[in-house]
């Protein structure tokens, strides 16, 4: 073999052992491997207490970031098997069935009723019947008829249309209805709580996704603001993940969910993040949204929704960006605060960038389950 050859062969060899490793879902850098990194997150959340959107004061009752990470934390405990992370979980809920219980959120919002879905999950790995009844009544109640303070005309056309009467057309509704919805179907194997989802789902699909495949925060606010299309992301993931086959509605919801990817592949940063305006070069970089990107699209290749080929690398690229945000305390950085909707991109670009805030922590747990699932 001359010289020239032996240039020739190695260096497709190198190529080929480069591009293993950027479209490679199982072996990571040391400390970004997501067995690592997730059990470092869930132990911070454990002893964490009740968080309030980063005011000093505790608040009223679970909000939903904390909902979305402790049930990040439950599913990365399933995942990997780790039955005291479990226990310690269920101990953080004991208290809300006596002592804390006006903590528990009266389920007449999305933000509130999503906190179903963590007792749903605590019951699937424990089989105790009082998280059953709680999880399943929150779910039962979202379909209810119309009731409380929360009530506007609208209410009663949504609820007169089969949706649920929380609907709202924010695209934030379509993780909180989902998770709650899709575990209740998990659970009972009753398919009328997934299809109640699947219905909702592309209604917004119908309503809110735009010709480049992402979503305005809502119908009167068109800026593709990047958490709150994660939620959407999040969401379409989630019922997937769980939507029969034949369900007459999947064929549009992996429509939807393929035309966001493919537009997301798009925007990604060269770091692999996602940013605060998705669209707009000059705005930040921000942790959420990205962690909720690469929820979705690890699960699409490792599921087989997405071409491995064109996804896997960008799914790569996505946790190892994710892991970064994360400082020394594991605390998650760059996460966009609790948002409003408003119609003003400077109002986007001015939401201040927090550490350590759940809506940074959870969709780490997600991702890293994902990659282990």
């Amino acid at each position: 073999m001359n010289r020239y050859t032996s240039l020739i062969l190695g260096f497709l060899l190198t190529g080929s052992h480069i591009y293993a490793q950027s479209s490679d879902l199982k072996n990571w850098p040391k400390g970004a491997s997501p067995k690592e990194v997730g059990l470092k997150i869930a132990e911070k959340f454990v002893v964490t207490p009740h968080t309030n959107f980063n005011r000093p004061t505790p608040p009223r009752v679970i909000s939903y970031p904390e909902t979305c990470t402790w049930y990040g934390a439950l599913t990365f405990a399933r995942v990997t098997g780790n039955k005291d992370l479990t226990k310690k979980l269920a101990n953080r809920f004991e208290p809300l069935f006596h002592e804390e219980a006006k903590m528990i959120p009266v389920p007449d919002h999305v933000d509130y009723s999503v906190f179903g879905s963590v007792p749903l999950e605590l019951y699937k790995q424990t089989k105790e019947q009082k998280y059953y009844d709680l999880g399943m009544g929150i779910a039962d109640k979202q379909w209810g008829p119309p009731e409380g303070p929360r009530v506007v005309p609208a209410s009663h056309i949504y609820y007169a249309q089969g949706l649920t009467w929380q609907t709202r057309m924010w695209i934030d509704d379509m993780y909180m209805i989902n998770a709650l919805q899709t575990q209740a179907y998990r659970v009972t194997k009753d398919p009328k709580y997934i299809d109640r989802a699947a219905k909702e789902m592309v209604v917004y699909l119908d309503s809110l996704q735009k010709d480049n495949g992402l979503f305005y925060h809502a119908p009167d606010v068109p800026y593709f603001w990047g958490r709150g299309n994660g939620w959407m992301a999040a969401g379409m993931t989630e019922i997937l993940s769980s939507l029969p086959e034949n369900n007459p509605n999947r064929p549009r919801i992996l429509e939807g969910y393929h035309k966001m990817m493919a537009s997301l592949l798009k925007y990604q940063a060269s770091s692999g993040a996602w940013r605060q305006l998705i669209d707009e070069p000059s705005s930040w970089e921000e942790s959420s949204g990205t962690g909720m990107f690469a929820y979705a699209m690890v699960t699409g290749v490792k599921k087989g929704w997405l071409d491995k080929s064109k996804y896997a690398p960008a799914a790569r690229k996505a946790w190892l960006a994710l892991v970064n945000f994360i400082d020394e305390n594991n605390n998650v950085r760059e996460v966009c605060e609790g948002t409003n909707k408003k119609n003003s991109k400077q109002y986007y670009f001015d939401r201040q960038r927090i550490t350590g805030d759940l809506h940074g922590q959870a969709p780490v747990l997600w991702t890293a389950a994902a990659l282990l699932e």
